[in-house]
């Protein structure tokens, strides 16, 4: 049997290291299973999108954004990320979102300029799936990917 000699702080600093590791990846794929969760037991709450089809419509949404919160959810109908956002925005969809935000849809594969558009007016990068919040003209939240939810952008 052969023996090392490690010195035990080389020893510490690298069970310190795989334990960030490990809790980093556990949570990681917690977020990842509760993605999946949500995109499985998909259930659709009669969600009312309001269609975003042209630029004029932004200066519509920054008017309302002054006494309601607008939310601008951008899909990619070619992606399945996007697909799995949008699926958990309908689930999450209730009367309490309805009653704080009017929510706009915008299939920005038949809509690029439109998305052009949002990300210059609001200086954001531009993302798939991406959910914006304005509030008095000014995209005030932005998220995407697994991060896109009702929740977070109304808290």
């Amino acid at each position: 049997m052969l023996y090392f000699k490690v010195p035990l702080q080389v020893s510490l600093r690298s069970i310190n290291f795989v334990n960030e590791s490990i809790n980093t990846n556990v949570f990681n794929m917690l977020k990842l299973f509760k993605f999946i969760k949500n995109f499985v037991t998909y259930k659709n709450n009669d969600m009312n999108w309001e269609n975003l089809n042209s630029i004029d419509q932004l200066l519509e949404i920054d008017i309302n954004s002054k006494s309601k919160t607008q939310i601008i959810f951008k899909h990619s109908t070619r992606c399945s990320v996007s697909t799995f956002a949008k699926r958990i925005l309908e689930r999450e969809y209730n009367d309490t979102v309805k009653e704080q935000a009017d929510v706009y849809y915008l299939d920005l594969i038949s809509f690029r300029e439109v998305s052009n558009e949002i990300a210059n007016r609001y200086a954001v990068m531009h993302q798939s799936p991406q959910m914006l919040v304005i509030k008095d003209g000014v995209c005030v939240f932005n998220s995407s990917h697994s991060d896109v939810s009702f929740e977070k952008a109304l808290a």
